[in-house]
């Protein structure tokens, strides 16, 4: 049963999952379809009124999330499990609310997270239509103990600027400490687990395009270590594709 509040301000923090294939990312941009747009015009229908939401990060064009946070403020005058209702209700298949709640009027879902957990999802040989759409397909054998010494290379706290998109002043700090890089593979099934504070613009999929050239034998770790030292992006750097990155978890002290 609901309880009721009363019907005062107050900060809401909801984890969001979502199918970013036909989306633009996350973020709200001018004549396009993020999906913060999407939830916005939501809330919008249920407190009759603009309210704008605060998300941990941006997600890039067709990039997937199982654990986007974003929050709040609104008049809300009973309990969260209504809330969570409302909000569904409404929303398009590709969008799901998984929780919402109270808390602190001081908390910010970017500004206070601490690390962030993406999974890209590769799979070996010819996927089926229904895997297809979230994965890459990979038909060439992988040398999966390479990849994980190259891995090893980019694991810890570095200046990745060579695995990143980021130009002009952006490019001015680059250093982020990278505390998992894991490759594992559950038969035709391969999943690359980064987790850092933070990362850089289209990082883990220039970092995922590196251990798959290291896989398919057109990079060695040593190369790798080079280009990590050099700071400079390289054509040998791939930026793997979105449809097999999805943003797994948010984390927060």
């Amino acid at each position: 049963m609901s309880v009721k509040q009363s019907a005062e301000i107050r900060r809401w923090k909801c984890v969001c999952a979502y199918d970013g294939t036909g989306f633009t990312g996350w973020q709200s941009q001018a004549g396009a379809a993020g999906v913060q747009d999407v939830i916005e015009a939501r809330l919008q229908d249920v407190f009759k009124a603009p309210v704008r939401i605060h998300g941990s990060g941006r997600t890039d064009s067709g990039v997937h999330a199982r654990g986007q946070v974003f929050h709040f403020d609104a008049k809300w005058e009973h309990g969260a499990d209504r809330l969570i209702r409302a909000l569904r209700t409404g929303l398009p298949e590709t969008i799901q609310i998984r929780s919402v709640r109270v808390v602190a009027a001081d908390f910010h879902a970017r500004f206070q997270a601490t690390k962030k957990r993406y999974v890209y999802h590769v799979h070996l040989g010819d996927a089926d239509p229904f895997t297809r759409p979230f994965c890459l397909q990979v038909l060439r054998p992988l040398d999966l103990a390479a990849m994980e010494a190259a891995a090893a290379v980019l694991r810890g706290r570095h200046d990745f600027r060579a695995f990143t998109a980021l130009n002009g002043t952006e490019r001015e700090d680059a250093v982020r400490n990278v505390s998992r890089l894991e490759i594992v593979r559950r038969g035709r099934r391969l999943r690359i687990t980064a987790e850092a504070e933070g990362f850089l613009y289209k990082m883990v999929r220039s970092l995922v395009g590196a251990l798959l050239a290291v896989g398919e034998g057109r990079l060695t770790p040593e190369r790798v270590r080079e280009i990590l030292l050099s700071r400079e992006r390289t054509a040998l750097v791939k930026t793997a594709p979105p449809q097999g990155l999805f943003l797994e978890k948010v984390f927060y002290r």
